[in-house]
C-alpha cells in the first residue's frame, strides 16, 4: 500500500543519514563526510508491481517519501463517501421505529455514531485542500457502489418488524460492502496521507460491520 510503500522510502532515507553521520566520527571524519556528500548515496526504492527497484538520493527519497499532495482519486474519494455516509444515515434513522430486534437497533447506533464524524472530517479535509466545488464535479454520486435506489429506501421505509430488520440488513451490507471497494480504490490510487488514514479506518470498521450483519441474518 501507499503509507508503507511511503514509510519505507523515508526509513531507507533516515537509515543512511544516521550511517553518514556515524561515518564522520572515523579517524578522516572530514574526508569521509565530504565525500558522501560529493556522491550522493543512493537509496533503493521498491517499485510498483511489475516494475524495477529504483535507485534514489537521499534527498529525492526523502522528498518523495514526504510528498503527499492531494490527488484526484483524494478528492473524489472525499466527496463520494461523504454522499456514501449520508445514505447510510438516512437507513439508520428509519430503525427506531421500525426494527423488532434490538441487536439491528444497536447495530444502527453504531454505524450511526461512527459515520457522523468520518462525514465531518472528510468535510474539513475537502475544506482545508480547496477541493469542495473540484470533487463535486468529479462524480455522479448516483452511481456509487452500494448505494440503495430510491425504491430500495422507500420499500424499507414501509416495511416493519423482521421484514424491516432482514431488508435493513441486506441493505446496509451491499452498503457497507460499496464503501470498502471505494476505500480500496483510493488506498491504491490516492495520495493523501490523511485520506489514506480514513480509507484504512473504514475498511477495517466496515469489514468487521458486515460479518456481524451477516450472522444477525435470519
Amino acid at each position: 500500500m501507499l503509507m508503507h510503500r511511503r514509510t519505507t522510502l523515508l526509513s531507507a532515507a533516515v537509515l543512511l543519514t544516521a550511517a553518514l553521520a556515524l561515518g564522520g566520527c572515523d579517524g578522516d571524519g572530514g574526508n569521509a563526510a565530504k565525500a558522501g556528500a560529493d556522491d550522493g548515496p543512493a537509496v533503493i526504492a521498491p517499485g510498483k508491481p511489475g516494475e524495477p527497484a529504483r535507485k534514489l538520493s537521499a534527498e529525492e527519497a526523502a522528498k518523495e517519501a514526504g510528498d503527499d499532495t492531494p490527488n484526484s482519486a483524494d478528492f473524489r474519494y472525499a466527496s463520494m463517501m461523504i454522499e456514501h455516509h449520508r445514505q447510510a444515515l438516512v437507513l439508520t434513522a428509519l430503525v427506531p421505529d421500525r426494527a423488532s430486534a434490538s441487536s439491528v437497533e444497536r447495530l444502527a447506533k453504531r454505524i450511526s455514531a461512527a459515520q457522523k464524524p468520518e462525514i465531518g472530517a472528510m468535510e474539513g479535509w475537502l475544506k482545508n485542500n480547496g477541493g469542495e466545488d473540484r470533487a463535486r464535479e468529479e462524480h455522479d454520486h448516483s452511481t456509487m457502489p452500494g448505494m440503495a435506489t430510491d425504491e430500495q429506501i422507500e420499500k424499507l421505509r414501509g416495511s416493519r418488524g423482521k421484514a424491516f430488520d432482514q431488508l435493513f440488513l441486506e441493505l446496509m451490507i451491499t452498503h457497507h460492502q460499496g464503501a470498502v471497494t471505494m476505500a480500496t480504490e483510493a488506498l491504491a490510487d490516492g495520495n493523501n496521507v490523511l485520506v489514506e488514514e480514513m480509507a484504512n479506518d473504514v475498511v477495517a470498521q466496515q469489514t468487521v460491520e458486515i460479518e456481524r450483519m451477516r450472522g444477525l441474518l435470519p
